[in-house]
C-alpha cells in the first residue's frame, strides 16, 4: 500500500514539474498544437496519479489481485499516454504515436478493474 502511495506521490510531483516546463520552457520552441498536447499529457498523468493515490489508500477494502492489476495499468498507462505525447511535443517525431492510444485504453481497463476490485472487496467482507 505504502508503495502505491510513494508511485503516486512520484506521478504527482513529476507532473508539477513537467507542467512547468510545458507552460515555460516548451514555449520557447514548440509550436502551440505541441504545447497543447504535452499539456494534455501532463493533465492525464495528474488525473491518474491520484487514481494512484486512491487505489493505495483503498488496498486494504479491495480485492488485491485485480487492483494490482489496475495499478499495474494506471501506471503502464501514464508511460504509454503521457509518454508518448511528452515524445512528440518535445521532438515532433511521431513514431511512439501508435502507443498512445494502447496507453489510453489502459487507463480504461485500470479504472473498469479498480472498480470491480472494489466492488468484489466488499463483497467479500460482506459474505465473509
Amino acid at each position: 500500500m505504502k508503495y502505491i502511495i510513494a508511485w503516486a506521490c512520484l506521478f504527482g510531483a513529476s507532473a508539477v514539474g513537467l507542467g512547468a516546463y510545458g507552460s515555460h520552457g516548451l514555449t520557447q520552441y514548440a509550436s502551440p498544437e505541441l504545447v497543447a498536447r504535452f499539456n494534455l499529457g501532463v493533465e492525464y498523468q495528474f488525473y491518474h496519479a491520484f487514481a494512484l493515490l486512491a487505489c493505495g489508500l483503498a488496498w486494504t477494502k479491495a480485492q488485491r489481485a485485480l487492483l494490482g492489476a489496475a495499478v499495474a495499468l494506471f501506471s503502464f498507462g501514464i508511460f504509454a499516454f503521457s509518454g508518448t505525447l511528452y515524445h512528440y511535443a518535445i521532438t515532433g517525431v511521431k513514431a511512439f504515436g501508435p502507443v498512445t492510444p494502447i496507453g489510453g485504453s489502459a487507463m480504461i481497463l485500470a479504472w473498469l478493474l479498480f472498480g470491480l476490485a472494489i466492488l468484489i472487496g466488499d463483497r467479500q467482507r460482506a459474505n465473509g
